[in-house]
């Protein structure tokens, strides 16, 4: 938690708020930063970070495994959950219905 104390009644000279004027000669960034930068380094702050979002997408579940199960997967290292979710399809693949 940050120690900085804010003062929520005293105006912020260094962030003002926008006023009417300034929401009206806005433009958008990718229109700023190629004036300001390279196409390429202007290209790089405009895309976005992160990881790709897949294709197929999982569902988040909670699940109860015995402590037994977890202690398996978790000793081969990391990935341990994706192990499991390649151990589940498996036994689908095997058990149809």
């Amino acid at each position: 938690m940050s120690k900085r104390k804010t003062h929520p009644h005293k105006p912020d000279t260094d962030n003002p708020a926008w006023t009417a004027e300034d929401l009206a000669n806005a433009r958008p960034a990718s229109e700023v930063l190629t004036q300001l930068f390279s196409p390429e380094r202007a290209q790089s702050l405009l895309t976005p970070r992160g990881r790709p979002k897949a294709d197929v997408t999982k569902v988040r579940v909670g699940i109860r495994l015995s402590p037994e199960v977890i202690a398996h997967f978790k000793a081969s290292g990391d990935g341990w959950q994706t192990r499991i979710d390649a151990a589940l399809r498996q036994f689908i693949e095997k058990n149809p219905n």
